[in-house]
């Protein structure tokens, strides 16, 4: 059996996609955080993007049985210290945001660990689902001390490192929403699968309401959304759930403006306007939006359906692999590219609150680009266990 050239070849056009759009969207940070160079972000996004097909392919050659095990702890005990180790080095040796330490700093480029730790504990949970359990009929509560040791790691690994350590909730409920999924279809039951969506869901709430920061962002994106659903609800209802003086969502607002402003067909590759100082992250967080003023809904509607095709083959990879660990590390990597895809695609269209998840391929980043490469190429090994034909 060969490897699956179809998804190697799509994956590498998305990647494609987004170099073009780094040298497309970037004109304003070039000038905001006063670059010599006008092509940085473009050549540093063409280094990553080149080097993660150069990964992919060179992954995708390996034997599974010899080295996927093997890369895969690698990948999540070396990110799981290096996630617990930065907030311990000098405010030299890494970048924050938002108060939090996220990159660490190395000699001519910077790397998030937490990109790198999806791949890695989708594979850790992948292994150890295919142990541990099986599509036995079980009680529920039998089934919930199964699972007590995971939800335990998630806490302490996720939740602590992730939530708390790096004020990343985004990534908290993608990760949460893959390990259920997961869960799911290692056999555990559907109730069970509910209860975990709703456990999700209280950590979330929980999250929010003690953070002053995401509880303006909720009411932000509310404020935006509220008139068209409060119209169907009772005067009284409407009332209580009403936000009044909230600030401007200036953020959303210009992402709704990017979209509408290009239409069906767009402005054309380089003739956006939204990247003008409108939307200061329009290549990394809004970068959908980017790419929507300048190639239209139809361009953006192909792009989404290069990724259901991305998606669909890592599936029928997942279906047609007899052994357990390989078929639930794709269907872990396939629910991280359809977790980040939707949440940010729902943040910039304020289908839900904004939230900065990097888009697979498209958005800028290194880190983003490289951990999502590798994860692909790990599939692709998997591929050559699969019978696709």
């Amino acid at each position: 059996m060969s490897t699956d050239k179809t998804l190697f070849i799509l994956c590498s056009f998305c990647v494609f996609i987004g170099i073009v759009a780094s040298f497309s969207l970037s004109s304003y940070a070039i000038l905001r955080y006063d670059y010599s160079n006008p092509y940085h972000f473009f050549i540093r996004q063409c280094v990553a993007g080149f080097l993660g097909i150069f990964v992919m392919w060179g992954i995708s050659q390996l034997n599974p049985e010899k080295y996927l095990v093997a890369i895969g702890f690698f990948i999540f005990f070396i990110c799981l210290f290096a996630m617990g180790f930065m907030h311990y080095l000098s405010e030299s040796m890494v970048t924050s945001a938002g108060g939090a330490k996220r990159w660490i700093r190395l000699p001519g480029f910077s790397f998030a660990p937490v990109e790198f730790f999806k791949i890695g504990f989708v594979f850790f949970l992948a292994w150890s689902f295919a142990r541990r359990i099986d599509h036995e009929k079980k009680p529920l509560l039998r089934e919930i001390l199964l699972l007590l040791p995971y939800f335990v790691v998630f806490a302490v690994f996720v939740i602590y490192l992730i939530a708390v350590m790096q004020n990343d909730i985004g990534q908290v409920i993608v990760l949460a929403l893959t390990f259920s999924v997961m869960a799911f279809f290692a056999g555990t039951s559907f109730r069970l699968f509910s209860l975990a969506i709703l456990l999700s869901a209280i950590v979330a709430t929980f999250a929010v309401i003690n953070s002053e920061n995401r509880i303006m962002r909720v009411k932000v994106w509310w404020s935006t959304a509220q008139n068209a659903v409060l119209s169907f609800l009772p005067d009284t209802v409407a009332n209580a759930l009403r936000v009044e003086n909230a600030p401007e969502p200036y953020q959303l607002s210009h992402s709704l403006n990017a979209i509408k402003h290009g239409g069906l067909f767009g402005e054309g590759i380089g003739n956006g306007i939204v990247k003008l100082g409108y939307l200061s992250d329009v290549h990394t967080d809004f970068v959908l939006a980017g790419i929507t003023e300048e190639v239209g809904a139809i361009g953006v509607i192909c792009i989404t359906v290069i990724f259901c095709v991305i998606v669909y083959r890592i599936f029928k990879i997942a279906s047609r692999c007899q052994n357990r660990v390989y078929s639930l590390f794709a269907l872990g990597v396939a629910m991280l590219i359809v977790f980040s895809f939707l949440m940010n695609a729902y943040g910039v269209t304020s289908i839900t609150p904004i939230k900065g998840i990097a888009v697979p391929f498209l958005s800028y980043g290194g880190s983003s680009l490289l951990a999502t490469c590798i994860g692909i190429g790990m599939v692709l090994m998997i591929s050559k266990r699969a019978d696709l034909k």
